[in-house]
């Protein structure tokens, strides 16, 4: 029998994700001073998520999340920044199982890894496919768009750095240690 990528876990792990992402978005965000570009705790969320559940499970929860913020702010979605999340979520997912959660670890080498992760994903997310699509897709200026982009990127990764480690520590810490219990007659 194949086992699919959608199980239980992952499809509701979506949706709760994507709720919790969208009323982040909305809510709580902090204006940078350039224009459409706000410091996004949501980010810190979707990184949750990502290393929790994995790739697919941050790939629809920054595509469905940030494409229902869009939608419902602005009247329309912005797709190079849609996809800029949902490539967020999925770089981020990708290294899920590196995490050690389900071993109620999250250690300084496992929060150096994460946010080295962090960095890379949302720096070529952010700085690089985000300015390069508006392009591509809406024809905007070059300057606009990379200064866009650069901001961010650095927001997102501080928002991570910041939010997303306190998350996942936390989290760890609701899971039991491997080897912490042990068999009694």
């Amino acid at each position: 029998m194949k086992k699919s990528i959608f199980s239980t876990k992952t499809v509701v792990a979506i949706g709760i994700g994507t709720a919790v992402f969208l009323i982040l978005a909305k809510f709580a965000a902090v204006p940078t001073g350039i224009p459409n570009t706000t410091i996004q705790t949501s980010y810190g969320f979707l990184a949750l998520i990502s290393a929790i559940f994995g790739p697919i499970a941050g790939l629809f929860v920054g595509l469905f999340g940030h494409a229902l913020n869009d939608l419902t702010s602005y009247g329309s979605i912005w797709w190079s920044w849609v996809i800029s999340s949902a490539i967020v979520g999925l770089g981020i997912g990708l290294y899920f199982k590196r995490f050690s959660f389900e071993d109620g670890e999250f250690g300084k080498k496992h929060i150096i890894l994460f946010n080295i992760v962090q960095i890379i994903v949302q720096a070529i997310a952010w700085a690089l496919v985000a300015p390069l699509l508006d392009i591509i897709i809406y024809a905007e200026p070059a300057n606009k768009v990379f200064t866009q982009g650069i901001v961010a990127a650095i927001s997102n990764i501080g928002t991570v750095a910041i939010l997303g480690t306190l998350l996942l520590t936390a989290y760890a810490k609701t899971r039991t240690k491997k080897g912490s219990l042990s068999y009694e007659e």
